[in-house]
């Protein structure tokens, strides 16, 4: 024994050393990493957990991100003008929570310190104990000031439910553990009713009834242009874009392809006849039956002759008696084309902001049903990248617009 302190005995198994190994006496000899038998390496199926583990996790966090920026913002607009002119610019905040929340304010004073001590603070603008705040914590504020909320937000309840959804998230996401595509959707959902409950979603009515812009699009969707969506064929995409959500609030449709099926035969006469007296104004532009494509487009599919061409002529006739219960027959154009078809699109709204297509190519075996859907989002794109104004990327939907336009103008009119 040494008059330092204790000297660990040998372990079983371990002999004690003796000079042999280059142990010294009375030491235990640690077992090799090699000998343990762990395995270090992450083979390709853990690589691809945990990049889908990372993907969902940096999604839910930018809900996150945006729903804290905006009940802060909410909680500073409110409350600020109360507390400020009697407890000053930094401590109004610490009068706002209280004595029931003094723990936790304290708490967030503190780590701003450390913060600004060790230089961590990158923007001036959250040098100020709200930015330090958790989401619980504004919750709290928000909660005990309810009077003070109560005229500009109209149900706590919601309110509340919605918070309590995005918790569960929030715990997940800030441990670092497995996030369920379960409940990053609810998280998603939660947030998106939080920002409109807030007064933060910046979408319009029409929008948000067919395609919510997401958070995730608005940061990166300069990378993909306009395309908001890519679906393995159209059943999926119905699951997430019913015909109901696509068609239903539109001013202006224009369509063009074979035999425009996912209008035809998936939306109803009656609601189109009620469409078009709503004000929408319809161009419908059909593969003519006739032409010699139409025959090599079965030759392709390998269906029988004349099988796509009556089709193709059924669903004319069902438009040509839409049309004909319309009071303006003209806010209901149909026509047909002689070209080889290339691809089928569905433009709604392609004259504002809110415009958004569907678009699926023609493939060589695949019917349309079978094909690869895209969704673009109408109406241009404002990005802004650092140090750059911003500017319009443009994007596919207005290339599928200027070719319908010109297949349009090479048309034939169906009476």
């Amino acid at each position: 024994m040494s008059s330092g302190g204790l000297e660990l005995p040998p372990g079983d198994g371990c002999p004690e050393g003796d000079g042999s190994t280059g142990t010294p006496p009375g030491v235990v000899s640690l077992t090799r990493p090699r000998e343990i038998g762990a395995e270090l390496d992450w083979g390709s199926e853990a690589w691809s957990e945990v990049r889908t583990r990372a993907r969902r996790a940096g999604r839910a966090y930018i809900w996150l991100n945006l729903v804290e920026q905006r009940l802060r913002a909410v909680v500073a607009a409110v409350l600020r003008p109360v507390y400020e002119p009697v407890h000053g610019e930094d401590e109004w905040v610490v009068a706002a929570a209280g004595p029931a929340g003094q723990e936790w304010v304290q708490r967030a004073v503190a780590v701003r310190e450390v913060s600004r001590r060790k230089g961590y603070l990158l923007d001036p603008a959250d040098d100020n104990v709200l930015s330090f705040l958790t989401l619980p914590q504004l919750r709290e504020l928000l909660v005990q000031h309810w009077p003070c909320f109560e005229p500009y937000l109209d149900d706590r309840r919601e309110l509340e439910l919605a918070l309590d959804e995005l918790e569960v998230a929030r715990n997940v996401v800030s441990r670092n553990r497995a996030l369920s595509q379960t409940v990053l959707a609810q998280a998603e959902r939660a947030s998106a009713r939080l920002l409109d409950i807030l007064g933060g979603s910046g979408t319009g009515p029409t929008s948000a009834d067919r395609l919510p812009i997401d958070a995730v699009e608005d940061l990166v969707g300069d990378r993909y242009a306009d395309v908001v969506g890519v679906h393995p064929d159209r059943v999926r995409l119905q699951r997430q874009l019913p015909v109901e959500d696509l068609f239903g609030n539109a001013r202006r449709l224009d369509a063009v392809g074979i035999g425009l099926n996912l209008l035809v035969q998936n939306y109803s006469g009656r609601r189109l006849v009620r469409l078009a007296e709503s004000g929408c104004r319809a161009r419908l532009l059909f593969l003519n039956p006739a032409s010699s494509a139409v025959r090599r487009r079965e030759r392709e599919l390998g269906i029988k002759k004349g099988e796509m061409s009556r089709s193709v002529e059924m669903n004319i006739m069902h438009m040509r008696r839409v049309r004909d219960r319309l009071r303006d027959p003209g806010a209901f154009e149909i026509r047909v084309f002689d070209e080889t078809p290339r691809f089928t699109a569905y433009l709604v709204n392609g004259d504002g902001s809110d415009g958004l297509a569907v678009v699926q190519s023609y493939l060589r075996k695949a019917r349309g049903m079978e094909s690869p859907v895209l969704v673009l989002r109408g109406g241009g794109r404002s990005v802004v990248r650092e140090g750059r104004a911003a500017d319009d990327t443009g994007g596919l939907f207005d290339t599928y617009r200027e070719e319908f336009e010109g297949v349009w103008a090479d048309s034939r009119p169906v009476s």
